[in-house]
């Protein structure tokens, strides 16, 4: 029988095991009761989105979907051109911004959902984000997107993102060689996370400042309450779940 996936707490050192859900939900056009069956089961503190919804009642849909999975919505969304942020009432938020990088001619814009929140005495950053399709615009956002991290005024960060590439592209090595892939430092369950209905290549990750300690990282897919079918039909990419020890701020 496998360990039990690392649930969330707070440590009598004031450090907090927090539970960090990546997604891209494409813009929530699947089915919606089996991404919240999904998203309810790992039971996460941070809800990390890529393609949130951002045209027609956006807003009302990103509500329903943290409705139906307890959590509360902090940012993003049309603001930031897809990544979103939603969290557990466990967090205290200090500050939100949504950013836009540069527009790359003829692709979509992209940006940045940002947050700086507290679980306790644990202070955290935290980004979504949703690199492009473009190896060149790729590597340039990424670059930019270290910088909105330093940017946050934290000790310890968490990036949650579809990457759109797997781990020896350029962007994914830039931001792999940064930070901490946590997928890699401690795996647990799947690994490639595109398709959803083949997984054939990992092109979405958690990552983490150096002192955030990675407990477990991959996809759910030995989580109780999470099954396949229901991965299958809640979006077109797996998620991808980390067990995070962030250290209590000084």
């Amino acid at each position: 029988m496998p360990t039990p996936f690392p649930n969330s707490l707070t440590e009598s050192d004031g450090s907090a095991v927090i539970r960090v859900l990546s997604y891209n939900v494409r813009s929530l056009r699947d089915d919606p009761e089996a991404l919240a069956r999904v998203v309810g089961a790992c039971a996460p503190d941070v809800l990390l989105l890529q393609e949130a919804p951002r045209f027609f009642r956006w807003r009302k849909k990103l509500a329903r979907l943290a409705k139906a999975t307890g959590l509360v919505y902090l940012t993003g969304g049309a603001p930031a051109a897809g990544p979103a942020i939603l969290c557990s009432l466990r967090a205290t938020v200090e500050s939100t911004e949504d950013v836009l990088l540069p527009l790359t001619p003829g692709q979509h814009r992209r940006g940045l959902a940002t947050a700086v929140v507290r679980f306790g005495k644990a202070r955290v950053g935290l980004v979504s984000c949703h690199l492009g399709l473009q190896k060149a615009e790729r590597l340039t956002h990424s670059g930019l997107l270290l910088d909105r991290l330093a940017s946050l005024g934290t000790d310890h960060a968490v990036i949650g993102g579809d990457i759109n590439e797997g781990p020896t592209g350029p962007a994914f090595t830039l931001l792999a060689q940064a930070l901490q892939d946590a997928a890699t430092v401690a795996p647990r369950g799947g690994t490639d996370t595109f398709p959803a209905t083949a997984p054939a290549r990992r092109i979405d990750a958690v990552l983490a400042t150096r002192g955030v300690e990675v407990l477990a990282c991959g996809v759910p897919t030995d989580l109780s309450g999470v099954t396949g079918s229901d991965l299958r039909a809640a979006t077109d990419h797996l998620p991808v779940l980390a067990a995070l020890s962030i250290p209590a701020s000084v």
